[in-house]
């Protein structure tokens, strides 16, 4: 039995055809209702300036420095009297030794936006063609060739209503015109509802300070803990787009959670409490997809409700001192990962369902930069994890140590090089979970590399990343290799490769022949 996650798409999730055009007309059509125009601005003019600059030797003649024979208040009365005079000249306005008196009132430009209200996003094209793939069995889904023509759209309003205060709302949706150009018979339901087309509402928040030292934000949010950019040790509060799996880093994969976020500052440091009311999981593939493990549906899933007795709670304190941080984490979440469990019922009978167990985590991230290095480090005690082979009845789970060392050397020049390793330690483990589908060790290994290099005046830019799983890669692995090129401010065009390797690790398993190149064609706004 694999260990399989299917998601439901949250009731945040919200259907295309019903909420696409309202919630993007509201985006684009708010600020038009909170007065669209402002005001033009007309800059005193002197009643009568100068015709010509060479009279303004013989105006200034008649102003002499004051002295200290001057009294302050007539010389403050004859510079005012100056003031008034030079406001008629401008240095952009003399043109053949005439000054254009008409061209000192500018009018601003005028804006469908108020000055507090602003609206940013991106639009993308992307495309993938897979090269690796085998010929299907019959009655599977053919993934050879062009997999992927998506269109992406996010819009995000910005308002900042005082120097304390300010919201914001995002929105994005896609669509993948793929599934319609190789016919959508092909394809499973799970496929066609998971990756043809989606509306999610993104950030959604408002933030401001309730004294000084306190601040508030309450919505649609994410957190990032840790210090990795590559490998999640601490970083627990927010779940991961999955889908694909190794075609983004993770911080474009995070999906945002309704949270109450409480920051109090003193000193170096930064308490923060944290009360997530949203409950959702890892989206992960789905049954007939070409990152799919299995050969069979995954069993149901129980995934607890949104509801104030599942409210996630979290704590952090953070320091920022000279050359180094310290990051100290406590979290009471639900464990984004599913495990599989035999749940009894009354009449004797058993059923495989998916399960989320509630995790409690104590950890802590530390950063220290040393010259052209950056040495990072994190580390977490998870109690009450479970797995999938687990007897059913009556277990708590198992305590796990999970660490991480990294390095960042940034002393090339334009180049970024990173190397991270981690290591997950399960404290109590049982000879079982080997034998298992998922082949749980007791210590479970990952290994990033990651490398940057800037070039053309950061016009253009090239990168590395390769993922390691277990000793020697036998739990699988992944390079990709992408170059993004800025073909003007607003315009960007990004390419590349990812390769795989199948290995032991439930994700991992059945992705060796998921080879695939890509692009992208990205305009921002």
């Amino acid at each position: 039995m694999q260990v399989i996650t299917t998601n439901r798409k949250s009731n945040l999730f919200l259907n295309k055809s019903t909420v696409l055009g309202p919630l993007f007309a509201l985006l684009v059509a708010a600020p038009l209702l909170l007065s669209p125009f402002s005001a033009i601005a007309q800059p005193d003019k002197p009643d009568s300036p100068p015709s010509d600059l060479s009279d303004l030797d013989a105006v200034l003649e008649g102003f002499e420095e004051p002295t200290a024979q001057v009294p302050a208040q007539e010389a403050d009365e004859l510079n005012t009297e100056l003031d008034a005079v030079l406001d008629g000249f401008g240095e952009e306005d003399v043109q053949d030794g005439e000054p254009d008196i008409k061209e000192q009132v500018k009018p601003s430009d005028s804006s469908w936006f108020p000055d507090w209200l602003s609206i940013d996003g991106w639009l993308q094209f992307g495309t993938t063609y897979n090269f690796a793939h085998d010929a299907p069995a019959k009655g599977r889904t053919d993934w050879r060739g062009f997999s992927k023509a998506r269109t992406d759209l996010q819009l995000n309003l910005n308002a900042r209503f005082s120097d304390a205060w300010s919201a914001k709302i995002g929105g994005k949706t896609f669509y993948d015109g793929i599934y319609s150009l190789q016919g959508r018979e092909e394809y499973t339901s799970s496929v066609l509802e998971e990756y043809e087309d989606e509306v999610e509402l993104r950030e959604a928040y408002v933030q401001g300070k309730l004294s000084d030292k306190l601040d508030l934000t309450i919505g649609r949010q994410i957190v990032v803990w840790g210090k990795s950019d590559n490998i999640r040790i601490t970083d627990v509060l927010n779940p991961l787009d999955m889908r694909e799996p190794g075609m983004t880093d993770i911080e474009d994969l995070r999906l945002p959670l309704i949270m109450s976020k409480l920051d109090y500052y003193f000193g170096n440091w930064e308490l923060s409490g944290i009360a997530v009311h949203e409950i959702n999981f890892n989206k992960t593939p789905v049954y007939g997809y070409d990152f799919y493990p299995a050969d069979q549906v995954a069993p149901p899933a129980d995934e607890p409700e949104s509801s104030l007795e599942n409210t996630e709670w979290a704590l952090s304190l953070s320091g920022i001192f000279t050359g180094w941080d310290l990051d100290l984490y406590y979290a009471r979440v639900f464990n984004d990962t599913a495990h599989l469990e035999y749940v009894l019922y009354d009449d004797d009978s058993t059923e495989i369902r998916q399960k989320h167990e509630r995790l409690h985590l104590f950890g802590f991230a530390y950063n220290k930069a040393l010259g052209n290095w950056l040495l990072k480090g994190e580390g977490a005690v998870l109690n009450r994890v479970q797995y999938s082979n687990r007897p059913g009845i009556g277990y708590t789970g198992y305590t796990r140590f999970d660490a991480l060392v990294g390095a960042e050397y940034s002393g090339f020049s334009e180049t970024t090089l990173s190397l991270e390793f981690a290591n997950r330690h399960i404290n109590n483990h049982r000879p079982s979970l080997e034998a298992s589908p998922d082949s749980v060790q007791q210590d479970m290994y990952q290994v990033a590399f990651r490398g940057t290099r800037d070039f053309f005046n950061d016009t253009m830019k090239l990168s590395v990343l390769v993922m390691l799983y277990g000793p020697s890669a036998a739990d699988g692995a992944f390079e990709r290799l992408a170059l993004d090129y800025a073909l003007t401010d607003t315009v960007t065009i990004r390419g590349g490769a990812v390769l795989y390797q199948t290995g032991n690790l439930s994700t991992m398993q059945k992705v060796g022949k998921n080879d695939r190149v890509f692009t992208e064609l990205r305009y921002s706004f």
